[in-house]
């Protein structure tokens, strides 16, 4: 049996006359790591109705044209109305995901009383994950129908808003502020639906491109106001009011601004017709499945729900701006 032995050098930071320096690290690790997005957490929360998850939109009054509600007054002969409405249903998804943790190097952890926090961090960090790949989704999901669904993912807003066929594009040398202003002028002017959007998200480099027109153009700076969380954010006036223009950094944008190719797409969504149907718990639930032979703790996150964009096709707009 051969015996090995190692240098103590190897594991010192330093040797010498009354010194032996070794490793040591700071008690908190540094973590700016990128954890939630904003629209997730404005967005309206409802208990699924079941699976999938059910409600009624009306489309349409009981309006009768000109000719049919005005008659002679002494030969009263009314048309029977009725109001339309349809049937829409949310599929519900599930997201999992699971750590574990090891016996031995729990207690090797415990021992040091180096990182005394990390065992609630790392579960903590979990919890985030899970939210961070909901909120990305809650956008870029890849299904393509709530009535149908094709894969396992939500059907994203963006998907969501595209079917419903409002979309227009600002051309690389138009005004991206009057092209935003001039839509939701058209969406509030609607005979049929009294529309009233609440807010106007994009990548922040969109909003960057936004600021530096206002600035360039007219010598001004946008006001701002404070959202949910606490988010402070500038401002559009518009005739729905004053919209912030909110970052959203898991909205995509292709290619270089700047460039003549690259397209950058804005949202303007009237957030209270946007909800999210949870099954049990709106946050994702935690389950310690308990020490099996190799004495791994295991934890599995589970999240089960939807979202669905109510009123897709006139309570909301995608608007691409090229540059």
């Amino acid at each position: 049996m051969k015996t090995n032995f190692l240098d103590l050098h190897a594991a010192a930071d330093f040797l010498g006359p009354g010194a032996v320096e070794v490793n040591r690290y700071q008690t908190e690790i540094t973590d700016i790591v990128r954890r939630r997005g904003v629209f997730g957490q404005r967005m309206k929360q409802m208990p699924a109705t079941g699976h999938p998850s059910r409600f009624f939109e009306e489309t349409a009054i009981a309006s009768p044209t000109a000719a049919q509600a005005f008659v002679d007054p002494r030969n009263i002969t009314p048309i029977l109305q009725a109001p339309t409405r349809v049937e829409r249903s949310v599929p519900l998804k599930a997201l999992v995901s699971q750590i574990n943790y090891n016996l031995f190097d729990m207690e090797v952890g415990t021992q040091q009383s180096q990182f005394a926090y990390l065992q609630a961090k790392d579960l903590a960090d979990a919890v985030d994950g899970i939210l961070r790949t909901h909120d990305v989704a809650l956008w870029n999901g890849n299904d393509t129908s709530l009535s149908t669904p094709t894969t396992a993912q939500y059907f994203g807003a963006i998907g969501q808003i595209e079917a419903g066929g409002n979309s227009t594009t600002i051309a690389t040398t138009a005004s991206i502020v009057d092209g935003l202003k001039s839509t939701i002028a058209q969406m509030v002017s609607s005979s049929s639906y009294e529309v009233r959007p609440t807010a106007i998200y994009a990548n922040p480099v969109l909003l960057d491109l936004i600021d530096r027109e206002m600035k360039a153009e007219f010598n001004v700076i946008l006001s701002t106001a404070q959202i949910t969380g606490g988010l402070t954010v500038k401002t559009l006036s518009t005739q729905a009011g004053e919209l912030p223009l909110i970052p959203e950094w898991a909205l995509p944008y292709t290619g270089t601004p700047g460039s003549g190719t690259a397209v950058l797409p804005a949202y303007i969504v009237s957030e209270d017709m946007i909800e999210y149907h949870w099954l049990t718990d709106p946050n994702p639930r935690v389950f310690r499945l308990g020490l099996p032979n190799s004495l791994i703790t295991e934890s599995v996150v589970v999240k089960f729900g939807g979202v669905v964009v109510k009123g897709a096709s006139y309570a909301h707009y995608e608007v691409k701006v090229n540059r």
